[in-house]
């Protein structure tokens, strides 16, 4: 059997003696460790070495976190085809994990392994040292078995990093422990997002919904019409950003040079075809088609996220979280084209575009109750952890 890691670090020991101490924590090679080979998951980055930490790798360090290694991605962190994301922390070699959330790759992952998976408010997570493909979509991701165990990893590398200019300016969350049991949290269950699910997926969630009212939560419904627009907005800005973002690996700047070009063009054409797989390179034409053939679909998609970010406040009014169904991720997980991925992870893109923290609770582990994705508006992502230890303890005790 493989490794579970696809780089261990010979020292994992803790260098601090911080909150974090002994906690291991699994990392994807697209956030820079010194000295580890940040090769993101591509043959575009084969045998690059990361000089510096990634700010989120150092606040780990130095909060006392053990950093057991790399685990394997998708290129660029893009889908879960080739990932192995959730499989150390299923298999016990770490107690949690950092996954780059583009589409919800964190999220699903962690739902598939058993446990917890957390997207952050975007801005809240210093992106510095991360390797990444749609600046402002994608959000490191933690993985864990409790959203406790989120909260403390959180409490320790959330906040202001002047190497960030994405960093919100708002104050950071208080993620301490509640001194207080809060009530139980209301929850508005997004009807459109059952649209997106099959028949039995969506009866499954209203048996949910219905096991939830009766264990005392208040459950409403809340629309939001426009909710399928969240894929078409994210698959033109998505692609348009990741077009633009991987232009530095063209053999000059970053990546292998393909040999026996006969001038600069050939060089930069065949070094870029050699240093990208397949599916990243539809995903690539299709960017590269919008960002210069139908720019003005790109400058739509901008407006209607702004109008889907309005529409999501608007909800997050309504109920102290949001209630959505998890998703599945691309069917197979060996998706023939980004269209896969996109439909896939329909009913998570929703907090990448907004930017707003998102949290899944794992299924039953017999199956008998559906994973459940839980939201609320940016920057409440402490007030999200909580309500998600609360339902976590209503599923333990009706169990």
């Amino acid at each position: 059997m493989d490794s579970i890691f696809l780089h261990s670090n010979p020292d994992p020991a803790p260098a601090g003696d911080g909150p974090l101490r002994g906690l291991k924590v699994a990392l994807q090679p697209n956030l820079a460790a010194a000295g580890w080979p940040a090769g993101a998951g591509s043959r575009a980055l084969a045998g690059y070495l990361a000089p510096e930490d990634a700010t989120i790798v150092r606040r780990l360090r130095q909060a006392g976190a053990m950093l057991p290694g790399y685990t394997r991605m998708s290129e660029f962190g893009w889908g879960l085809q080739g990932s192995e994301a959730g499989r150390a922390l299923r298999e016990h070699a770490a107690d949690a994990e950092l996954v780059l959330d583009l589409a919800g790759e964190s999220r699903v992952a962690a739902a598939r392994a058993g446990a917890c998976g957390f997207k952050p408010s975007y801005g809240l997570v210093s992106r510095f040292g991360l390797i990444g493909l749609m600046p402002s979509l994608e959000v490191c991701g933690v993985l864990a078995g409790t959203p406790a165990k989120i909260r403390g990893i959180l409490q320790a590398v959330a906040g202001q990093d002047e190497h960030d200019f994405s960093m919100a300016d708002e104050p950071v969350p208080d993620f301490a422990p509640p001194k207080t049991k809060a009530r139980r949290p209301s929850l508005g269950i997004v009807t459109e997002a059952l649209d997106l699910m099959s028949g039995e997926q969506a009866q499954a969630f209203r048996d949910l919904q219905g096991s939830l009212a009766r264990s005392g939560f208040i459950v409403r419904e809340v629309s939001c019409p426009d909710f399928p627009l969240f894929a078409l907005v994210h698959r033109i800005i998505g692609s348009v950003e990741a077009s633009s973002s991987t232009g530095r690996y063209d053999s000059v700047r970053y990546g292998p040079r393909a040999p026996g070009a006969r001038n600069w063009n050939e060089m930069y054409l065949q070094s870029r075809g050699a240093a990208f797989g397949p599916l990243l390179k539809r995903l690539l034409f299709q960017g590269a088609f919008f960002q210069f053939e139908r720019y003005e679909a790109y400058e739509n998609a901008c407006r209607i996220r702004a109008r889907l970010l309005a529409a999501m406040q608007r909800l997050s009014a309504q109920a102290d979280v949001l209630a959505l169904p998890a998703g599945d991720g691309e069917p197979g997980g060996n998706p023939a084209t980004p269209a896969d991925i996109w439909a896939g992870f329909s009913p998570t893109l929703f907090a990448n575009v907004t930017g707003q923290p998102a949290l899944i609770l794992p299924p039953a582990p017999d199956g008998a109750r559906p994973a459940i994705q839980l939201a609320a508006a940016r920057l409440q992502d402490a007030r999200l952890l909580a309500a998600g230890e609360e339902l976590l303890d209503a599923f333990q005790g009706d169990s």
